[in-house]
């Protein structure tokens, strides 16, 4: 099957700073592919790329098997749409979406019924005359969505479009798009810096850092079993135990991940660990309350500390704050270091 995106070493320099060092990548029609990572690490810039905003360096950029690299974005089968929206005030919500078709000179007719379709898959019929003045932030972030729907492109890049909404409404709109995405059937191509946002979301997630991927996979292969120790850190919450730590506690040297929500928490330091369980005791530090969650932060007696997330469904003390973390074996994962095996 021909990728919908593929990237053979991207590559994107401004001046001194290479924003882009050399990216490979393939995204199969239909998925939707999340760029992951924190604010300067490349995503924005490939996604920009990728659209023709930007040219590249060096490395060739392919759109269903055709390469589009030295092409202007106007001849690139991709639609783009950003988090402020962009919607034109004067018009109303209809107008807004067939504005992309009135450019392409397509009849009236048609215009009036590929709106109503993109209106109808992004669950806003009725709204065609009103005013964006008169819509929440989901319904114009849907709206904008329409909009790029209308053209019937290949390939939708999204970068960070969620970002200017608020928590509940973010949450609720997360939902909401990647079910426009199976109902539209289009190749998504999704960017940003939230962990959850994308973990709820994607087929499939690119880590980026530093201008390159660290990791692609499913956002279960990604969260369970990360490849590098920045993947760990930075995709959900993480523990990473090593040096002596490792040592004592796994009976293994290197570094190991292993994430707060694997690991119970009691006070009875003498039992032992039950077959195919690591055991180790230490001292709580810090108990942070979160509502349905409390987060204990110990010092290992071993050396090292872990954080430990337990459900606020009973409450517990521990009066001396001395504590035992039991785990399965299963839930470490060696973790290597950047350019390691």
């Amino acid at each position: 099957m021909t990728p919908a995106v593929a990237l053979r070493g991207l590559r994107k320099d401004f001046g001194a700073v290479t924003a882009v060092g050399g990216v490979d990548l393939d995204v199969p029609p239909g998925e939707f592919f999340t760029m992951l990572g924190p604010s300067g690490s490349g995503k924005t810039t490939v996604l920009r790329l990728i659209a023709g905003f930007e040219r590249p360096t060096g490395g060739t950029i392919a759109l269903d098997g055709r390469d589009v690299g030295q092409l202007p974005p106007f001849d690139r089968d991709v639609n783009t749409v950003f988090q402020d929206y962009a919607l034109f005030p004067h018009m109303s919500v209809r107008e807004n979406v067939e504005y992309g078709l009135r450019v392409k000179r397509v009849p009236r007719a048609e215009r009036r019924a590929r709106a109503a379709e993109a209106l109808s898959t992004v669950r806003l019929d009725g709204f065609g005359e009103r005013g964006p003045a008169q819509l929440s932030g989901g319904q114009r972030q849907r709206v904008a969505l329409a909009r790029a729907l209308v053209n019937r492109p290949k390939v939708l890049l999204l970068d960070e479009p969620l970002g200017a909404l608020d928590l509940k409404l973010r949450q609720a709109m997360q939902t909401e798009l990647k079910q426009i995405q199976r109902d539209a059937g289009c190749t998504f191509l999704f960017v940003t810096h939230d962990q959850d946002e994308a973990l709820t979301m994607s087929d499939r997630i690119a880590v980026f850092n530093e201008g390159r991927i660290e990791q692609v996979g499913t956002p279960a292969q990604v969260y369970e079993q990360p490849a590098t120790v920045f993947v760990a850190g930075f995709v959900g919450t993480s523990n990473l135990l090593s040096g002596r730590g490792a040592e004592t506690v796994l009976g293994k040297d290197g570094t190991y991940s292993i994430r707060p929500e694997k690991i119970r928490i009691d006070g009875d330091l003498s039992r032992a660990a039950p077959p195919g369980e690591v055991a180790a005791t230490g001292t709580v530090t810090a108990a942070v309350y979160a509502g349905a969650t409390v987060r204990y932060e110990v010092t290992l007696d071993a050396g090292g500390q872990l954080s430990v997330v337990r459900q606020n469904s009973e409450p517990v003390d521990f009066p001396d704050g001395r504590v035992r973390l039991t785990w399965r074996r299963v839930h470490n994962f060696r973790v290597p270091e950047k350019g390691q095996p």
